[in-house]
């Protein structure tokens, strides 16, 4: 068992949460979340241009069984990176991939695997 967690732009969530389900990955979790990284995203306030610490970003968590990583990581990249003939920019966002120990269903108390 896998945890992905993937922080992408706001502006890619829906396209990447119907190319989940087309890829029949229906079961994640969404968070608003603000980080940094080698994005700067420049604005003007009053005339005075500032670059903000902090950009807006969604983070999507998907435990999943072993044999689903590769199309979960693949699918969140085809949907999320951005359309360009360099092949992204800047700012698309991040995939982790880490172990999962383990995974208990709380209705039924089911373990592992079979309670993703």
């Amino acid at each position: 068992m896998k945890l992905i967690i993937a922080v992408i732009r706001e502006a890619q969530l829906d396209e990447v949460r119907e190319a989940l389900i087309a890829a029949e990955i229906g079961r994640i979790t969404v968070s608003k979340v603000s980080g940094h990284g080698q994005q700067q995203q420049e604005e003007y306030y009053r005339g005075t241009k500032i670059i903000p610490n902090l950009i807006p970003k969604i983070k999507m968590e998907i435990a999943v069984n072993d044999e689903f990583v590769d199309v979960t990581v693949n699918t969140i990249i085809d949907a999320a990176r951005t359309k360009n003939n360099n092949g992204g920019e800047i700012g698309d966002g991040k995939i982790f991939v880490l172990p999962l120990e383990e995974c208990i269903r709380i209705r039924t108390g089911e373990k592992g695997g079979s309670a993703i």
